[in-house]
């Protein structure tokens, strides 16, 4: 089965840089959608998912760094790149301070850019494997893929939102051990404010809606703390 091709998401208001360099990418096996500014950008992030995010600093309605802002409160971890004229010591380090993988400054050697891409693809690649080796979970009477982000009990299938898959994730890589609220915080939604807390309680309650055929599975709270996923062993 051929493999599926790394989504880039390629913000740039400079019409013609954004097209050769989107064909350049797709040359080189890249799925790339082209956004002319920021607030395009930012749409486009929360209608799909993408592997890379490459932004412009300087462009219109938003800018690149507010973008980044932006991206970083829907997915902490997607890999950023920033691409701009902008080479002063002040803004290079804003976009490190925004969770940059790499800041680049215009002009630039393609290859060079391709080469940066796919050695940060491939090591997120490898962290990814490396955390969740195993994929497949029985929670009671319950079956839980979270490489399909399936759910199962007896015949019926739910799919989880990525959201409720990768805390489901984490309850099961902690279970029957306390699962610390500020670590999924921080993994989950990037920090562990008070409004991503009240987010991840929602989640919490859909997730025990999703186990309660299982009298015997519980998903307890521990006050203050975090909360743990009760399985009979």
């Amino acid at each position: 089965m051929e493999k599926e091709k790394n989504k880039i998401l390629l913000v740039e208001d400079d019409t013609n840089f954004g097209t050769v360099l989107k064909s350049y990418l797709e040359l080189n096996g890249f799925v790339v959608e082209l956004a002319r500014d920021g607030i395009l950008g930012l749409a486009a992030f929360r209608r799909e998912r993408f592997d890379i995010c490459l932004l412009d600093v300087m462009m219109p309605n938003m800018d690149g760094f507010t973008l980044a802002e932006e991206i970083r409160n829907v997915d902490p971890d997607v890999p950023l790149f920033f691409l701009s004229a902008k080479s002063m010591k002040d803004d290079i380090l804003t976009g490190y301070k925004l969770g940059a993988d790499d800041y680049i400054t215009k002009p630039f050697d393609s290859e060079v850019l391709l080469h940066k891409i796919k050695a940060i693809l491939k090591r997120n690649q490898e962290m990814h494997d490396k955390n969740h080796s195993q994929v497949e979970f029985h929670i009671g009477s319950y079956h839980f893929n979270s490489k399909l982000r399936t759910l199962k009990h007896g015949d019926e299938s739910h799919t989880l939102s990525p959201k409720e898959n990768e805390l489901l994730l984490m309850l099961c890589e902690y279970k029957n051990d306390l699962l610390p609220r500020e670590t999924a915080l921080k993994r989950i939604w990037g920090s562990d404010t008070y409004f991503n807390g009240r987010s991840m309680d929602v989640y919490i309650a859909k997730l025990r809606k999703y186990l309660k055929d299982d009298s015997a599975v519980e998903i307890v709270n521990i006050h203050g703390n975090g909360f743990r996923l009760v399985v009979p062993e």
